[in-house]
């Protein structure tokens, strides 16, 4: 089975997004020049992602496909497809997230990405993520879409907290 691995950003009071699923607040605060937070570590370590369906039309809007690593799109809404607009590295499925890492582990899959707010937290309930790198940047949204929703509670085992001088402060935990 592979292990999941979440990765991602959030405002001080732990949204993922503005109500409207902007987030555009992510590129308010200045970026140190050439500092990625880790994020190029993070996809040379995964062989897969799974991304919820309001994740996926979120990167779909940027423009380019930035993911050259086979992408699940999790979704009860979208049309089943293999290849939609992504040089026929996207999946959409309608699966529960325990099939989704099955399958994967079948097509090799050892390290996931798993990204989007509700996938987070349905991965965490079905216990299928190890680690999480969380960065929380320095803005309260005061409202939006949380990063974890109706997850029950889970013990986290702290292992690193990295700070910038834009204010970025990433912690990373084990889960269980």
């Amino acid at each position: 089975m592979p292990e999941g691995e979440v990765f991602i950003a959030t405002s001080l009071d732990g949204y993922i997004a503005r109500p409207d699923g902007d987030v555009s607040w992510l590129t308010s605060c200045p970026l140190p020049e050439g500092e990625d937070f880790g994020y190029s570590e993070l996809m040379a370590r995964v062989d897969a992602l799974v991304l919820g369906r309001k994740s996926y039309e979120k990167v779909l809007s940027f423009g380019a496909w930035p993911y050259d690593k086979p992408v699940t799109v999790l979704s009860r809404t979208l049309p089943p497809c293999r290849a939609c607009d992504t040089g026929g590295r996207v999946a959409i499925r309608d699966r529960d997230p325990l099939t989704v890492m099955e399958e994967l582990g079948r097509q090799g899959a050892r390290r996931v990405y798993v990204d989007g707010g509700a996938v987070v937290s349905a991965f965490l309930r079905a216990g299928l993520i190890e680690q999480m790198t969380i960065t929380r940047l320095p803005i309260l949204l005061g409202d939006g879409i949380p990063l974890f929703c109706d997850t029950g509670e889970i013990a986290l085992r702290h292992e690193a907290t990295r700070s910038w001088p834009n204010g970025f402060v990433q912690s990373v935990y084990s889960v269980g």
